[in-house]
């Protein structure tokens, strides 16, 4: 039993989320392998040969792999896929690009978003934005499973894997990478910060979103939002948090202003100490906090930069 993690990188570094997905491979019993596939991604694999409870590398370089086109990197472990029990990639939307089709070309049902791996044929995963969990158990002969980066911890350094360069599969030529227009922030990435600062529809509008800068700058936190938020135009969509946005777990969470729908809750329950500042007492929000300031945001929130300081 032999499980393929499929690395997600950007050809110079690994991203946090393949170190998460190595751990939940190597609960599902077995040698885990890396799948790099990418453009001179040569100081990936290596990387990768040096994550604890990797066992080998698989390094396929080619041009058209270097903007990680799905229908390219699908085929490439279709290619391998056979070796395998189970294949598994983060839930990101790099991994849920490319699983879905590994999925349906080899005619198996993909298990999505598991959070929990109680057996090599059995998992753990959400439903109900949270509020059920389902346990699934698989009789596929290939486990195809994409896995909810907050569910696990990252698997530490201190590996020694071979890398091994395989065949690269030729162009598929069904898509083309045009253009990628990157958001560039002096803040933490949100999924990777230790600490978020989210903001809701209390905030009553984007402006006072600026009420929050002083309170992430004194925390090194990222900045976070509801989707009531970002439906109003307050802020940009990629800071929205909860189901249909990003699924983080930081150590600290401040709610300011987020009256916690399931949505919100979804993405963020799972943060090690939530604080939130809601003026109404009977906000959902507090059911999930560990520590709870009812009160005005406008006040509270100086006050609490006030302190920090």
């Amino acid at each position: 039993m032999t499980t393929l993690v499929i690395a997600e990188h950007d050809n110079a570094s690994l991203k946090g989320s393949t170190l998460n997905t190595v751990t939940a491979a190597t609960q599902c019993g077995g040698d885990v392998h890396i799948l790099v596939a990418g453009s001179n991604a040569g100081a990936v694999a290596a990387a990768a040969a040096q994550i604890a409870g990797v066992t080998k590398v698989l390094h396929a370089d080619a041009s058209y792999f270097a903007d990680g086109l799905a229908e390219n990197i699908a085929e490439q472990v279709l290619a391998i896929a056979g070796s395998y029990s189970h294949i598994l990639a983060p839930a990101t939307a790099y991994g849920k690009n490319i699983l879905p089709r590994v999925a349906a070309k080899l005619d198996v049902s993909q298990i999505s978003e598991i959070t929990k791996v109680d057996a090599p044929d059995t998992f753990e995963r959400p439903i109900y934005a949270g509020n059920a969990i389902a346990t699934v158990q698989s009789t596929d002969a290939v486990k195809v499973i994409t896995v909810r980066t907050t569910g696990f911890d990252a698997a530490a350094n201190g590996g020694s894997a071979a890398v091994e360069s395989i065949s690269a599969v030729a162009d598929s030529g069904k898509s083309v990478f045009v253009s990628r227009e990157v958001a560039k922030s002096d803040r933490p990435e949100l999924t990777a910060a230790k600490i978020i600062v989210s903001g809701g529809r209390g905030m009553g509008s984007g402006d006072n979103f600026k009420l929050l800068e002083p309170l992430a700058d004194k925390l090194g936190a990222a900045m976070g939002a509801s989707r009531a938020a970002v439906d109003a135009g307050f802020v940009p969509n990629d800071w929205q948090v909860g189901q249909t946005g990003k699924i983080v777990a930081p150590q600290l969470y401040i709610a300011v202003g987020i009256s916690g729908a399931i949505q919100h809750l979804a993405g963020m329950k799972d943060s090690k100490t939530i604080v939130a500042i809601n003026k109404d007492p009977e906000a959902p929000i507090f059911s999930v906090a560990d520590y709870g300031i009812v009160g005005d945001l406008f006040e509270v929130v100086p006050q609490l930069v006030a302190e920090l300081g």
